[in-house]
Formats: structure tokens, sequence, C-alpha cells
């Protein structure tokens, strides 16, 4: 994969939109069969079915969930027998308490042993993620979990409005542009995706405009992406008064927490209210933003519980993942923590959410003045790596704190300083620092990027306050 990655990024720009496009097509096609349309169909059609009906069809797919894990999963007939309890008793999401939370480490270590051996190999795809902690996983993910995965999360958009075919500006962290790119265009195309993937990485106060340029000229109506890069953005637009031209009609955030300084400032540039939605690789647990601006636990893709945080605020999100046979999760502790409670008048039955306060992070700046919101991407592959947080004391100069696991040794060291150097190029000096333990919050949070630079912080001072 790295290769491949070497070798993209060394092709002229003509051939990276071509490769950008290539791989679009390989997902348009993959990804939105004719059997994902039918799941799709599925989930819209219980988009409004009554609280009790939607409680009902999510503890009969749970039932049935535990069953296989308890029968095929070597990790789980363990756990079961430890505990000396029948899986038959776990009926509804309030009987998953007899079982203990599963934790992040412990899929880490037990990951061969958390693979159904119900599941042949053949189909599977392998997921990558690192989350909140920095700690990476590789676990098997099976086509009916990656269907059903996409289609909660086009239910979600669909809701608003947006179909499968409407062009998006994207800004997220994938690498799409070298680093070491000093003009632009820093964006490549997607056009079977229907894709303008912006960089993450080139967000310096020098390049804004020609992102503002790239928007004006494709006027693409809907943006995705994360919160801090595209408050980022918007900071940028109202400081310097920036007319962009043409009307967003829609704005779609993800994969960070969405902190309320950060949707005024987006509303406030682009004159739309950009809508949330939470979830993640594993599947645990997915909550979406409905046109009334209440986020609403999608019960029918997964059992999500709310454990209350001890001495503290919140909530901690375990859930199981009801549709990856391949690693089935059971109790899996996300991380992340959220306030429950409210109610929505949309009649859509999940359970609303007042505020996820699971991603906070700060922005990385360069020597150049580039600040990188998102960086868990460089952890995706570092299994031997248990927790890990990035600090800065000043721009330029980043620190990465690191918990080992066992196994973890030069090797490690390199390839995670190689993933950092594809990320910042050479606007930063990096050191490693090795601890036994990162601190955490009041809450019991890990913040995955944390800054003593003024202005730094994501959702604290206008990120651009000008040129």
């Amino acid at each position: 994969m790295a290769d491949l990655e070497r070798f993209y990024l060394g092709l002229p720009i003509t051939l990276q939109h071509l490769v950008c496009s290539l791989e679009g097509w390989r997902i348009q096609r993959t990804r939105y069969s004719r059997e994902f349309y039918r799941v799709l169909d599925e989930f819209e059609s219980r988009s409004f079915w009554p609280a009790d009906r939607i409680r009902e069809y999510r503890d009969r797919r749970l039932r049935e969930f535990v069953r296989h894990a308890a029968v095929t999963v070597p990790f789980y007939r363990d756990r079961f027998r430890r505990a000396g309890l029948d899986p038959d008793r776990i009926r509804t999401l309030e009987d998953l308490t007899a079982l203990p939370v599963l934790t992040k480490a412990e899929v880490q270590d037990q990951s061969e042993r958390i693979r159904s051996e119900a599941v042949a190999a053949k189909g599977l795809t392998i997921a990558h993620t690192s989350g909140t902690t920095g700690a990476g996983l590789r676990f098997a993910v099976t086509p009916d979990a990656v269907r059903e995965q996409w289609a909660v999360w086009w239910r979600y958009r669909r809701w608003h409005g947006i179909e499968p075919d409407t062009w998006c500006g994207y800004f997220a962290g994938r690498s799409v542009v070298p680093v070491d790119q000093a003009r632009p265009p820093f964006w490549r195309y997607n056009v079977p995706g229907r894709q303008i993937m912006f960089s993450g990485y080139h967000m310096s106060p020098a390049n804004l405009d020609a992102y503002i340029g790239e928007l004006r000229r494709r006027r693409p109506p809907w943006l995705h992406g994360y919160p801090s890069l595209l408050a980022l953005l918007a900071g940028y637009i109202v400081a310097e008064g920036i007319d962009l031209g043409y009307t967003v009609r829609w704005i779609t955030l993800g994969a960070e927490n969405v902190l309320p300084q950060q949707v005024a400032v987006i509303e406030r540039a682009f004159g739309v209210r950009p809508r949330q939605h939470y979830g993640m690789a594993e599947g645990v647990a997915n909550i979406s933003e409905c046109e009334r601006g209440s986020l609403h636990v999608d019960e029918d893709f997964a059992a999500v519980e709310f454990i209350p945080v001890e001495g503290g605020s919140g909530a901690r999100v375990v859930g199981c993942n009801l549709s990856n046979a391949a690693t089935p999760l059971l109790r899996y502790d996300v991380g992340d923590i959220v306030t429950v409670g409210g109610s929505c008048g949309c009649g859509r039955p999940g359970r609303v959410v007042e505020q996820i306060d699971g991603r906070s992070e700060d922005y990385v700046i360069l020597s150049n003045g580039a600040r990188l919101g998102r960086m868990d991407h460089i952890f995706k592959d570092m299994t031997r790596i248990r927790e890990a947080q990035i600090y800065q004391a000043e721009p330029g100069r980043i620190t990465f704190r690191v918990v080992p696991a066992p196994g973890y040794g030069p090797a490690d060291e390199s390839a995670l300083l190689a993933e950092a150097r594809k990320r910042v190029g050479d606007g930063a000096e990096i050191e490693i620092q090795y601890v036994e333990a990162v601190e955490r919050s009041r809450t019991g949070k890990l913040r995955f990027v944390v800054s003593d630079i003024p202005g730094a912080r994501v959702g604290g001072e206008p990120p651009l306050p000008g040129r």
C-alpha cells in the first residue's frame, strides 16, 4: 500500500486526476451496486417507524448477532463461559450489561480470536481505524456490513435532499496532493464519484484563495468534510469579506466533534447551516442529524448503550455492530462522550443526543503557517501503538506522545516517522516521546491533538483573522 501511494504521488498531476477517477469508478461499481440500493430502500422504509417497533427490530437483530458471536467466535465463547452466561439470556439492549465492556486494547490484542470461524475470508475487506486515541486497529468487514454502513449514511444525506450523483467539494485527510507541492492545484478530481477532493494539508493563508477560486469555478452545491477544515476556510471567507459567487446548498460534517463556534462561522460564511453525522469504521454506533437539527440514534443499524461517566457529565458510547458477522464487537467502548436527552418532533424514532463531545482536537501548525486538522490517518496501520497524542508548543515543532504496545520496535518508529513526514513534509521538526500513559480530561477523554500555541484551538479564536 505504501509503495502504491508513493507511486501515485510521483505521477504528473494529470495522471493523479486519472488515478483518482479510476479509483472512484471502482468504488462506485462495487459499493453502490443494485444490492446497495435494495438495502438503502429498506433503511428508508424504517425512517418513521414507531419507537416501540424500531426497538423490537433492533433487539431481534441483537439476539441473532449475540448468538452468532457466542457460537462462532473463540473470544466470545470464552467470554460467555467465564461469565457463566447463556447467550440466549441476551434478549434486549438492557440485557447486555451481563457482559463486560470490550476495550479497543482487547480488540488489538485478540484480533485473530475475535474473527468468526463461520465467515470465509473470501470477499472480506480490511478496515483501518485509529479514532480519537491514536491506536491503530485493523479488522475484517463483510460486504453486507459495508452496504449497511453506506446505506445508513446515505439515508441521512437524503433526509436533506442530497442524492448520490450530487457534486461534492470534499475536505478531509486523504493524501491526494504531494505534501511538498507548493502551487495549486491543491485538489484532485474523482469524476465518477462526483468529488473535488481538496487537500487538508495545504490550507495555509497563502493558499486559501486558490481553494476559493476552485469552488467558484466548479460551483459544487455540496461541501463535506472535517469541521476543522471547513471552519478554517469559512473563517477566512468571513475575515476577508469574500463573496463566494454562488450558493452552497448543503454542508455535511463528520469524523470530528462539531463545536458551536464552527457551526456559526460555517453558516455565516456559506449561508447554510451545516449538518453533522457521527459514525465510525467499527460500525457500533451511528447518529444522524435531522432537518430540525436533532441528533438521532440510528437504532436499526447498531445496538447503542450510553453509560454515565463516573464523577462527570455525559455518557460513554458503547455499542454492538449488528451487521459485521466477520468481526462481531459486543459492548465495544468507542471512547467518545455524549450528552443524552431532548426530544424531536420530526417523527423519527431514534433516541435523541443533545451533544457529541467526542472528538475535540487542536490544529497542528506548520512553520509556514499551514494549519492541519484531523491527523489520525498517521496511525491507521500502527497496530503496535496502544495510544498516541500529538503535542505542540510552537509552530513547526511536533511531539508525538506514544504508549507502545507489546512488540513495538524500531521498524514501528520508522513507519510512524515516515507517515508523519508524508503529512507535514519539511514544514515541521518531529520528536517522539514514549510515555506510560497519555493524560485524560476530567471526563476521561483523550484529546488526540493538544496545542499550547495561541489561536491553535479548534473553535477558539477565529482560525484566520486576516493575512
